[in-house]
């Protein structure tokens, strides 16, 4: 199988100090589009990019944590470095750091071993881990220390690490149609009510239909509020979503109700839909009770 892609595998290798942030730089990037694993040994890399290689452009963005962890097979680590290079890999190194005292104090607060101890003082796994990762600190592209950074200031650091080298931040935005008589779903940001417009269900044709229906879809919009209504909440969406994007926030959920969720909020839910855009979204609906 030939291992030619339109364009060059894009690879980021996460590393540092145990404490120090890889895993919010694993969530940034996995939410950038990129497929992640964490722990990975550095022997079995150039096996992975391989197979990435040869997956047809299915896997062109690929970020992997590799650090202390891997214990002796940590020693590969430039060897399995080289070998990617030669693979004609785009290949850039995050190296995450924190003062001793930060990592100190962010154990004793999860309680969490580090991954070095053998039943000694964390101050002494520190030490060690500090050693093992000496010359990979050296030869890192970029280096963020997270000492005094919480996780919002650490993405924001990281996105200009990946400048030019990560797409635009993408924001997923999901319209949820529903009925309050089932209850609220719990996990939207944002929920709006139409239970105030003239309802389908009360005209007999229109009783056994949903929104999806083009009559009902132009019996809920037939009225002046409505359209007012639905001009309004796109204008009002639609203001917000850049915001959200520079949060960062990666999802948006919006939850649009009436009494069933059958006919008028499905049927704001597919406006929505149809209506909404914006350049770093991509939008989806559900509709949770319409066959309820």
């Amino acid at each position: 199988m030939s291992m030619e892609q339109s364009a060059p595998l894009q690879l980021i290798i996460i590393t540092g100090l145990s404490g120090a942030g890889k895993s919010t730089a694993t969530h940034f990037f996995e939410d950038s589009g990129y497929f992640c694993m964490d722990n990975v040994p550095p022997t079995l890399l150039s096996k992975f990019i391989q197979i990435c290689l040869e997956s047809s452009g299915r896997l062109t963005r690929v970020a992997v944590v590799i650090d202390a962890r891997g214990g002796s097979f940590f020693r590969k680590f430039f060897e399995a470095i080289d070998e990617v290079k030669k693979l004609g890999v785009e290949l850039r190194m995050l190296f995450l750091d924190a003062t001793d005292d930060i990592l100190i104090k962010r154990f004793s607060e999860t309680r969490r071993r580090h991954p070095l101890n053998h039943g000694g003082r964390i101050s002494d796994d520190i030490r060690e881990e500090r050693s093992l990762l000496e010359q990979t600190r050296e030869r890192a592209d970029y280096i963020i220390d997270t000492s005094s950074l919480n996780g919002r200031e650490l993405q924001e650091e990281i996105r200009r690490f990946t400048q030019g080298f990560v797409g635009p931040r993408a924001m997923s935005v999901v319209v949820v149609s529903f009925g309050f008589k089932h209850g609220v779903p719990l996990d939207c940001d944002l929920v709006f009510d139409v239970r105030f417009l003239p309802n389908p269900f009360y005209i007999a044709q229109l009783k056994t239909l949903t929104g999806i229906n083009h009559e009902v879809y132009d019996y809920v919009f037939a009225s002046e509020p409505a359209k007012a209504y639905a001009r309004k909440l796109k204008e009002f969406i639609e203001f917000q979503i850049p915001l959200f994007i520079s949060e960062p926030k990666t999802r948006l959920q919006i939850g649009i109700g009436c009494t069933g969720g059958r006919h008028r909020s499905v049927a704001f839910a597919e406006f929505l839909f149809k209506e909404l855009t914006h350049e770093r979204i991509t939008i989806s609906r559900t509709h949770r009770d319409i066959n309820l």
